[in-house]
């Protein structure tokens, strides 16, 4: 792709970014993750030049390989997929900057103890699968807020930041906007515990998702569509 293609992609988003925002409040902030997945590392590196800084990848090897090989851009890694057990050593050997796909306490308990074994701590979201989907990571919305409590308790090395749901695939955007609203109401109920950030809101819902209370979104296909 070349530069002004990816230089109006971005314009766009963030105008659409402010303009979601705005409607919230003046003071509301919203941190925008481009997702990699389906592009080249010569468009990450571009969009890094037009001053985009954080970037997330949904597979570990596609993190790994990108991260080494743009290694000389101070980029801000997330990483935003589900994770394996047998991945996460190489996660952590990658020190993302932000995990977001905590989905439940197993995983949270064998990250522990790999962390532990390596001296390291690491920032998380807890994955809420609000719309009850079974295509979809994450713990229910009901159970959540204990689930995040008994993670801060057993598992020091992993440092909470928030929550993050994939809104409902649907067309039906009151269901959509239901889903963004029942992770929200989470988020709320966390900030006494720390939570600092909601992710919510990809390519086709991320307008919908900040109106919600959204403060992250992850977006790849409106930023590298030709």
């Amino acid at each position: 792709m070349d530069k002004e293609t990816l230089r109006a992609n971005l314009d766009k988003v963030i105008w659409n970014i402010e303009k979601a925002r705005l409607e919230v409040s003046e003071h509301h902030i919203v941190k925008l993750v481009a997702v990699g997945k389906y592009t080249s590392v010569e468009n990450i590196a571009t969009l890094y030049s037009l001053g985009q800084r954080a970037f997330g990848e949904n597979q570990v090897q596609q993190l790994e390989s990108r991260s080494k090989e743009l290694q000389d851009l101070p980029i801000e890694w997330h990483m935003i997929g589900t994770l394996q057990k047998n991945k996460i050593n190489k996660l952590l050997d990658i020190k993302p900057s932000l995990f977001q796909a905590l989905d439940g306490i197993e995983l949270a308990l064998a990250l522990e103890e790999r962390l532990a074994k390596k001296e390291q701590t690491l920032d998380c979201l807890l994955q809420i699968n609000s719309a009850a989907e079974d295509t979809k990571s994450g713990v229910g919305s009901e159970t959540a807020k204990d689930i995040y409590q008994e993670i801060i308790e057993r598992c020091p090395h992993i440092l909470l930041k928030g929550v993050m749901s994939i809104g409902a695939h649907t067309n039906n955007l009151k269901t959509v906007r239901q889903s963004f609203e029942t992770t929200y109401k989470v988020f709320d109920s966390l900030k006494n515990k720390g939570a600092s950030i909601c992710s919510m809101g990809m390519s086709g819902d991320y307008e919908l998702a900040i109106k919600c209370g959204s403060n992250l979104v992850r977006i790849g296909s409106s930023l590298f569509e030709e």
